[in-house]
């Protein structure tokens, strides 16, 4: 029968509480507004405005594409790992034997160990499903995109209406790739786990601060904000 000690179930609380704390945080709490991902939906809508006044969108078609091929990406490299921890699975008495000739009491248990991989693989799953949604609805954002007659103008209300659906579809998807990377990060901290509770404690808090810096701290919010920044005042002589 499976054993999990103490300090196991502890360490899958914090794992479980600080992904549910940085989603709520960067997406449903009051200071979600301040955050990089909010930002960067604000220019999703001013970019399918901005499309509007546009004859030739040669351009936007691109975007479009070279989003729903990052999104493929993704995908398919969360196949792969789906793939990879099914092998692990198969090959648990190996590494178990391995584990032990190296004095590594942290992955002696083979039936730990094929709990911990079978965790890992639902979450690369979410991030999998995540990632396929997002790719399908860039591709409805791109057929709502096409829609939109080339002779229009911001005066005419249908083709404004359509330019919004576009930009909630845009929205939408960059919101479940944004998820399906998180998953992805957070598997990285989830890997800590096979070096011990406490090692997994310390790398689920690690990913948990990185990802809450970018959101809100980082240079890359601060670039894609209204205004002149540091970085445009070195770079103009200032």
């Amino acid at each position: 029968m499976l054993q999990i000690p103490f300090s196991n179930f502890i360490a899958i609380l914090v794992f479980v509480s600080s992904w549910g704390l940085y989603s709520w945080l960067a997406y449903r709490s009051p200071w979600s507004k301040n955050t990089l991902s909010h930002a960067m939906d604000t220019h999703r809508y001013r970019w399918m405005r901005a499309m509007l006044k546009r004859e030739v969108r040669i351009a936007d078609t691109n975007i479009a594409s070279g989003l729903q091929q990052g999104t493929a990406f993704f995908a398919s490299a969360s196949l792969l790992a789906i793939g990879g921890t099914v092998t692990l699975l198969s090959a648990m008495d190996e590494v178990t034997a391995l584990a032990r000739t190296l004095n590594l009491p942290f992955l002696d248990d083979p039936i730990q160990n094929e709990a911990k991989t079978f965790g890992l693989m639902i979450i690369l799953a979410y991030a999998f499903f995540k990632f396929g949604w997002a790719y399908r609805l860039f591709n409805y954002t791109t057929i709502v995109m096409g829609s939109i007659p080339d002779d229009c103008h911001e005066d005419n209300e249908e083709a404004v209406e359509a330019s919004l659906r576009a930009a909630r579809l845009a929205t939408l998807a960059g919101r479940h790739f944004s998820s399906g990377q998180q998953a992805l990060f957070f598997a990285v901290g989830y890997l800590g786990w096979y070096a011990g509770p406490f090692v997994f404690i310390g790398t689920t808090l690690m990913v948990t601060l990185v990802l809450l810096r970018r959101q809100f701290f980082s240079k890359a919010r601060k670039a894609v904000l209204p205004g002149p920044n540091t970085q445009d005042l070195v770079n103009s002589g200032a």
